[in-house]
Parts: structure tokens; sequence; C-alpha cells
């Protein structure tokens, strides 16, 4: 109920005065090279270098966006995601969002279906932001779908996962940025009831603007729980160089 009460809240901003951006239109791309794919603290490429990239399109306080990247735990390596909603200002220094996201894993062979839909509200006071997921679709990431697989059991519903996201990017001289990320993941009750334990992300960066479109970032990134979840939960160094158009 607490996550339906805060969704909830953030849904009712649509109903009082605010203030959506009023730039034009605008199309933004971008393109990374980086050392690890890490998501919420867990590797997502076997420790390998990934490509990414997407662009994003915004109107009048809406957007819409794809983002894309290689993975190493599907047959074809490769994460989609689709976003869309709706973001503005409450006052000068407090903003909001609310939307959707759906990530899609394409495989040559299916034999466990990641694909999974959120929910997301935010809000941000100058460099600081906290953000919640919930999951509506049926699984969460295909946790439920393996562990049938493995046990022959009844899959267990991923559905009403839950990601905690408190964030701050400070800028402590001109084109560099401290990055400071702790995430909390909340499983379902089917899935802890059959044994998933929920975890803590984090991760402690900076960022370089380089000039031209292209920054450069380093961080450290990791996730507790690695006695359960095993080597992707593991503390990593990460670097990155992006170009953004």
């Amino acid at each position: 109920m607490k996550k339906i009460a805060i969704l909830s809240a953030l849904a009712s901003l649509f109903a009082v005065s605010v203030h959506a951006e009023d730039a034009a239109p605008a199309v933004a791309t971008n393109f990374s090279l980086t050392t690890n794919y890490k998501y919420r603290g867990q590797d997502q490429g076997s420790n390998k270098p990934a490509v990414q990239g997407g662009f994003d399109y915004a109107n009048s306080g809406f957007y819409v966006g794809n983002w894309n990247s290689s993975i190493g735990f599907t047959n074809s390596g490769i994460e989609m995601d689709f976003y869309g909603g709706y973001k503005g200002e409450i006052t000068k220094d407090l903003g909001f969002d609310v939307g959707v996201l759906q990530y899609y894993y394409s495989q040559k062979d299916k034999v466990t279906d990641y694909n999974t839909t959120e929910l997301y509200g935010a809000l941000s006071y100058g460099p600081v932001s906290v953000k919640y997921s919930t999951t509506v679709s049926k699984d969460y990431f295909g946790l439920g779908e393996f562990y049938g697989q493995q046990t022959g059991q009844p899959v267990p519903k991923g559905r009403n996962t839950g990601y905690l996201d408190l964030s701050g990017n400070f800028e402590v001289a001109k084109g560099i940025t401290l990055n400071a990320h702790m995430g909390f993941t909340q499983l379902s009750s089917e899935l802890k009831d059959v044994g998933y334990e929920n975890y803590a992300d984090y991760k402690f960066g900076a960022t370089m603007d380089l000039g031209s479109g292209f920054s450069a970032g380093a961080a450290i990134v990791g996730a507790t729980k690695k006695d359960f979840y095993g080597d992707i939960n593991k503390t990593r160094a990460i670097l990155t160089i992006t170009k953004s158009m």
C-alpha cells in the first residue's frame, strides 16, 4: 500500500498548478563506451565492456526515449529500454518526474523471459533526487521464471517489486561533477518467500566535461548480498566515455 500511496501522491501533481518545461521540442542523442555495464549494482555484461546509446524527445514537459546496451547474459546480448513520461517544476528548485519504463531483451533462445515493465515517480531538489520504481509486469527480470525452471515449482510473481533510488550530482569545479547514489531493491513477497534476498547498491564517482559534447566518468559501483548473488554484486571500478548530441 505504501508503494501505491507514493505513486498516487506523485501522480496527483497533475491536478495542481505546476510549471512544465516551456522549451521548444528537442531531440537529444547519446553514445557511450564503458568498461562494464552494471544496473542496480549488478553486472549486466559478465564484467566486460559494453556499447550503449539512445535518444530522447521532449516537448512541453512530455518525453519519450529509447536506450540500448550490449549485455552478456542473453544469447543475443542486447537490452532495449523504451520509456515515456512527464516532468515539470512545482517550485523553482523542486521538480517532479513520472513515467513508465519497458525493459526489452532480444534473445535467440528465449529460455528465460527477462522483459520487465515499471512505473516510476521522482522528486528532485537542486542536485539531489529521490525516485521510486514499482514493477507492474508479472515477473521481475526473469527471477520468478528462473526459479520455476530450476526447481520445477510454481513460478513466483515479481509484480510489486520496488526500487528506491537516492542520487546526488554535485558540481565541485567547472566541468567536474561528483556523483553519488544509493539504491535499495525490495523484492515482491512471492520472490522473497522462495529465498530471494533484498539488497542495496551504491555508486560513487566523478564526471568530467571534455567539451564538444564529450564527457568521461569514473566510478566505484557495487551491491550488498554478494554471498547470495555472487560476483555480479562485486564492487568494481568502471570507466565510461560519452558523446552527447
